[in-house]
């Protein structure tokens, strides 16, 4: 009885959260340059409805110049769709198809926006209707409720700029999104990258609603994206397969390359630290082959005209190639993929894993420069802030207490 009583107050206090910030979402807490009303039908009737409907207000993955996914969590299973315009005011819909079929009944949304035009502003609203009742020639519906509206900003084509934030370590840690992110507050930047180990491993939907989903669509996620870069950490857990169908991930791959600015960006996926024979692992896994496949891909990735065309080419990489130990991991990382950072010119490595924050200038092992972001606790966490223009690529490293412990400038 105890713990169903513990259980009960640990819902309703995510709750209370939940309630707090869609309060914040809904009365303009993003700025924009388009007007933006509280909510379709402004009385209280409907904010208390949608604010029962939703367990995760919309979070935005895969932002392209001309494309992005909004993905959200209802309270029940619902028909969902996406209502969104441009400057010119026409209001479109986009819904999950496949094969003629509407994704409804559903839960756990991710909504595909095609046809987007690079560098504008556009608003959008998240729409949805309870499935009551879902028999065969028979479908009811409750009361559709709609979201606020919500901005972002499609990227530019030909942008001369680009800038990010990183984050890495945070492990179950969600109070440390909003800290972290306040230090750069004032400083600009189009996405967020999780630089892997966000959890210590993955047990339910829960734990990534209350330890992820929650605390960055409070602060930032939905108007703007984050990368999840998966950790080792992320590798662990009854939940580990589940947890990929959260994210909109280029090619539903951990590892993946995007131009965005002057960069060339390379995600790579690191696995695990150990060897795949260890037996925490037990005989389920093959991270040797999941490394070895990427450094294939990314021999062909260094060959195209985008990345050899690029100003700066950057790889972000949980598992640093060098001054992470001597571990199974970092060695295969550092046999695999450092020959192809030295023979490609690869301006820049960001890296977490250590848990000991630091600048690595090329030197006689790597010409490359390494990155390696702060540790999981208060006072040895970090953020790092990258821009990057025509004249360079500079990135600054904020240790939690506000204090830079760390910069690196590529001319």
């Amino acid at each position: 009885m105890n713990n169903q009583h513990n259980q009960h107050l640990h819902h309703m206090n995510n709750r209370r959260n939940f309630l707090k910030q869609v309060s914040l979402l809904s009365v303009g807490a993003f700025t924009t340059n388009i007007a933006a009303p509280v909510f379709a039908n402004a009385n209280r009737r409907q904010k208390s409805t949608m604010e029962d409907s939703l367990t995760v207000p919309p979070y935005l993955q895969n932002l392209t110049a001309t494309s992005v996914y909004v993905m959200f969590i209802t309270a029940v299973k619902s028909y969902s769709w996406i209502e969104y315009e441009g400057s010119d005011g026409t209001v479109q819909k986009a819904h999950m198809e496949d094969d003629g079929l509407y994704d409804a009944y559903v839960k756990l949304n991710k909504i595909y926006i095609p046809d987007l035009q690079p560098g504008r502003a556009y608003r959008y609203r998240v729409c949805s209707k309870p499935i009551t009742l879902f028999e065969p020639y028979k479908l009811e519906y409750g009361e559709e409720v709609r979201t606020a509206w919500f901005t972002f900003n499609t990227p530019a084509a030909d942008a001369k700029e680009v800038s990010c934030v990183v984050l890495n370590d945070i492990h179950d840690s969600p109070e440390a999104f909003g800290k972290l992110l306040s230090l750069v507050k004032d400083r600009p930047y189009e996405f967020v990258a999780l630089n892997g180990d966000t959890f210590n491993y993955q047990t339910d939907e829960q734990q990534i609603i209350d330890h992820l989903l929650l605390p960055c669509t409070n602060v930032f996620a939905s108007q703007k994206p984050f990368l999840m870069i998966r950790g080792n950490h992320e590798t662990r857990g009854k939940f580990r397969r589940e947890f990929k169908n959260y994210f909109a991930l280029p090619n539903d791959k951990y590892h993946f390359s995007f131009e965005q600015g002057p960069v060339f960006w390379v995600v790579l996926d690191t696995g695990e630290d150990k060897p795949d024979d260890h037996p925490v692992y037990a005989g389920i896994v093959d991270f040797d082959g999941l490394r070895e496949r990427q450094a294939k891909w990314l021999a062909e990735v260094v060959e195209t005209k985008a990345y050899k065309e690029a100003k700066y080419r950057v790889v972000l990489m949980h598992i640093p190639p060098y001054h992470s130990g001597d571990w199974h991991g970092p060695m295969h990382c550092q046999k695999l993929f450092s020959p192809i950072f030295e023979a490609n010119n690869v301006d820049l490595v960001v890296s977490g894993h250590t848990h000991r924050y630091g600048v690595h200038p090329p030197d006689t092992d790597h010409s490359y420069p390494i990155l390696i972001g702060g540790g999981s606790k208060d006072g040895s966490r970090t953020i790092m802030h990258i821009a990057a223009n025509a004249q360079q690529l500079h990135v600054d490293m904020i240790r939690d207490d506000g204090e830079k412990v760390g910069e690196y400038t590529v001319s």
